[in-house]
């Protein structure tokens, strides 16, 4: 592959400034003589049609008039004249602009409105390969459950005619030469859809430079974050106030079709309208809906089993002949102290403990944790095969391996070219050396901060140490009794302030590694940033579970022989077993951050909103009706999906890797999701700017991450109930001994040794599977044998079944193949015609 030299002139810039349009003697002018508000500046004519191009998008800087001598004046100038260079930058490449100011004696808002021209609309539609309709089709929209309940012939309330359905169709790239081809060639003013032109003016936004770009000055982004302009973004398609019911509803626009069949809380029980929200905001926003409305519809059956199984562990509470043993021992059991300066005391007094954990310990878990297995692997396969449906209908089935360009800011940087071997065209080039190397030193970052999650961790494993200690010396009985949970409780809720408070540094630290790693396009850029921060999510999120599932209480020792962390005895678990310790922390972290989110997610935009608008009331007074671009500022600017799919995927991983902990996780995460859609979908369609249109073909990465949970889940659940679980002694006993269970109690606790009980001049008990003088029992090497059988059974059963289900479920519906075979053979049989045209007119 030949590379081209180190772009290094200085003249050089991203846009053609040659392009149509370019020599249209076009000058913005200065921004800083800014006119009386209202007035606008005078701009040419538009090319190719005699009416006003719409407004495609809009640029905003707010200007200080009360302290005009102020010390920052010189940075004040720089961007003056930046922001005079970027418009004329923009001018040249053909964009008309026009200027709204509102101010008054304090301050004043400068709005820059952009519209392209149908020249450089072409021009740019060509140069992006941007695909529009060739043929119209009937809308092929369907859903497997709506086809399922008309075969069955039963009423279906989750659907609900919208109206306006978006058409599908045969669609390619562009090429103005072949214009006329194209569907509604014919009408300048529609041929471009606005979500087309917005992609179109955010390009050239991106690319567009105000300095010498190999210092990085060059792009919307760089000026937005050192201050130039406020804010950046597209016109919404008018409000999205809602009407009367009975009105017409043929004139609503696609923003208010979407607020009264989507955004709004009585359309909890609806289908969502997908091919409308991909229509106005684009399939990357459509996709990220489509999962997730797909997942929510698969919680249900998950829901629905998990909470039959807390059922009937709430049933087994009070026939389990071991939990009944327990509380109605009295004084037959003298435990041994909790710590060094604790008390004797009986295991009775733990009955409520014990009945807690019967709750998630029994033999139905492992029923549901085969059961949460399988559904995780139906899950990703049937979503494989709405994705690829989706992918086909939408037209961008291969998206990333040749419609998708380089990002504008490894365009700028990077410092050779090469050839691409797919669509043999000259493009920006960074050396596949040294991103590796920038990667493995981003990994190091990622290392360090992970080691700190593991300190947070090992702090609040202290803490919990330390607590239960100090309340289990109170004199009230109470506190005493349950000092361990309360330990625990309190270091849950301090273990999920480190996680929030890491999260959001470490967010932030991902992003500039992520830039400086260089990677070609957007969506290889999204990955590199998702994995990073995934991991580092993951370890922050479930060092604690992970702690509690497989660690607590395995390196006690025995007594007069105890294990310490820093001079600290290790925690013990509970008289109801480390498995609902493990419940109560999935539930804190879990359902705890749900409400956190969903809260933030209701009153924070409200509250940014409010002091928004009271702000820019302060600023500048607009009157009762403010223009559609100062309406659309005074929201709030759109923040991406990135953070609705992590909170999504971590969900999916409290839901199934430690469900054998907690049956009752499905059913939390379904009631969150119901409210999650329809929150998400206000945000989009009420409460954001209206963001660019973005295309993809997937979900990205976060795919690869589900399979990965997917995996780990079963390995999660296998040691779950091999090791954290009373499951496998209870069946050993029962085989062994008593099948009614009872003495199972007895059999589960261990003597102290005579040299303890010597020094303290009494006996006591401990839960553990040792001899008299505190070495292993035969019985815990039989018992560790059959679990370690039961580990790779599990693992093997599961993995053959969801082996067998990945082959039996094809990734690509039947139906989608042969429609995708009818266009290869139509475009094929095209091509032949037009050859043989060609070569008849050439003879």
């Amino acid at each position: 592959m030949l590379r081209g030299q180190a772009r290094e002139e200085d003249s050089v810039v991203l846009i053609d400034m040659a392009s149509p349009e370019a020599g249209n003697g076009c000058s913005y002018g200065s921004t800083a003589q800014a006119s009386e508000a209202g007035k606008q500046q005078v701009v040419p004519s538009r090319v190719g049609s005699s009416a006003k191009p719409p407004i495609d998008f809009v640029l905003v800087w707010e200007e200080d008039l009360r302290n005009q001598e102020n010390p920052t004046k010189d940075k004040t100038d720089t961007h003056e004249v930046w922001r005079e260079t970027f418009l004329e930058n923009l001018c040249l490449a053909g964009l008309k602009i026009d200027q709204h100011d509102v101010q008054d004696e304090a301050a004043a808002v400068h709005y820059i409105l952009l519209r392209a021209p149908w020249a450089v609309l072409c021009y740019y539609a060509e140069d992006l390969r941007l695909k529009l309709p060739l043929q119209e089709l009937p809308n092929q929209a369907s859903n497997w459950s709506a086809t399922l309940l008309e075969w069955l012939g039963i009423p279906n309330i989750l659907l609900e005619h919208v109206p306006d359905t978006p058409p599908e169709y045969y669609s390619c790239q562009f090429k103005a030469s072949k214009l006329q081809w194209f569907l509604g060639s014919d009408n300048q003013d529609t041929f471009f859809t606005s979500t087309k032109r917005h992609q179109i003016l955010f390009e050239i936004l991106a690319k567009t430079p105000y300095g010498h770009e190999k210092k990085g000055l060059f792009g919307i982004d760089q000026l937005l974050a050192e201050g130039v302009f406020s804010a950046a973004f597209p016109l919404h398609d008018g409000p999205f106030s809602a009407v009367p019911e009975s009105s017409q509803v043929l004139g609503l626009t696609q923003r208010q079709v979407l607020f009264q069949h989507w955004a709004r809380w009585g359309k909890w029980n609806k289908y969502q309208p997908l091919d409308h929200v991909r229509r106005y905001f684009g399939e990357k926003v459509a996709l990220y809906f489509a999962w997730l409305g797909f997942y929510t519809g698969w919680l249900l059956p998950a829901a629905v089993v998990g909470t039959v199984v807390f059922l009937v562990g709430c049933f087994l509470v009070f026939s389990d002949i071991p939990t009944q043993e327990l509380c109605h021992s009295s004084d037959s059991f003298d435990m041994c102290p909790l710590c060094s300066d604790c008390s004797f005391w009986l295991l009775s007094s733990a009955c409520t403990l014990a009945q807690a954990g019967r709750l998630f310990d029994h033999g139905g878990t492992v029923f549901f944790s085969l059961f949460m297995a399988l559904w995780a692997v139906l899950l990703l396969e049937y979503w494989k095969r709405k994705n690829a449906t989706l992918a086909y209908r939408w037209d961008c089935s291969d998206y990333e391996d040749i419609e998708e360009r380089p990002r504008p800011q490894f365009a700028a940087t990077a410092p050779m070219t090469a050839l691409n071997p797919i669509t043999g065209e000259d493009e920006p080039y960074f050396p596949e050396k040294n991103r590796v190397r920038r990667m493995l030193a981003g990994s190091v970052v990622l290392l360090m901060m992970v080691a700190v999650v593991i300190m947070c961790l090992v702090s609040v494993i202290l803490y919990r140490a330390v607590m239960a200690i100090i309340v289990s010396r109170s004199d009230n009985a109470f506190l005493s009794a349950w000092a361990s949970r309360i330990a625990s409780l309190t270091g849950s809720v301090v273990n999920l302030v480190f996680i929030l408070i890491l999260s959001k540094v470490y967010v932030l630290l991902a992003q500039v590694l992520t830039r400086w790693e260089m990677h070609r396009t957007q969506t290889e850029f999204e990955d590199a940033f998702t994995l990073k921060v995934f991991i580092f999510q993951f370890v922050n999120f479930y060092a604690s579970p992970v702690y509690l599932a497989f660690f607590k209480g395995r390196f006690v020792g025995y007594p007069g022989n105890y294990h310490t962390l820093f001079g600290i005895r290790n925690e013990e678990c509970p008289a109801g077993g480390c498995l609902s310790e493990l419940a109560q922390e999935l539930l804190v972290i879990m359902v705890g951050k749900q409400i956190i989110n969903n809260v933030q997610e209701v009153l924070v935009p409200k509250l940014k909103g409010c002091w928004q608008k009271f702000s820019r009331g302060k600023k500048a007074g607009t009157g009762t009706h403010p223009a559609p671009w100062e309406a659309d500022y005074e929201l709030l600017p759109c923040e991406g999906l990135f953070h609705e799919y992590l909170e999504m995927v971590l969900q999916f991983g409290f839901v199934t890797i430690f469900v054998a902990a907690c049956p009752l996780a499905p059913l939390f995460a379904l009631l969150n999701n119901w409210v999650e859609i329809r929150l998400d979908a206000r945000k989009f369609v009420c409460e954001y700017r209206r963001p660019v249109a973005e295309r993809a073909q997937d979900i990205g990465i976060w795919f690869h991450i589900l399979t990965g949970l997917t995996h780990l889940a079963v390995i999660s659940n296998a040691f779950l109930l091999a090791f954290s679980s009373d499951f496998l002694p209870r069946v050993y006993y029962s085989w062994t001994r008593a099948p009614d269970l009872h003495g199972f109690l007895n059999f589960t606790l261990a003597r102290a040794p005579p040299t303890f009980t010597s020094a303290h001049n009494r006996t006591c008990r401990y839960r553990a599977f040792r001899d008299d003088d505190g070495h292993y029992s035969p019985t815990y090497w039989t018992l560790l044998a059959i679990r370690l059988a039961f580990v790779i059974v599990f693992e093997h059963v599961v993995f053959s079944i969801g082996r067998f289900l990945d082959l039996l479920v094809p990734d690509i519906p039947e139906s989608v193949e042969i429609k995708v075979k009818r266009e290869y053979y139509l475009a094929k049989q095209a091509l032949a015609e037009n050859e043989v045209t060609v070569g008849v007119t050439g003879g």
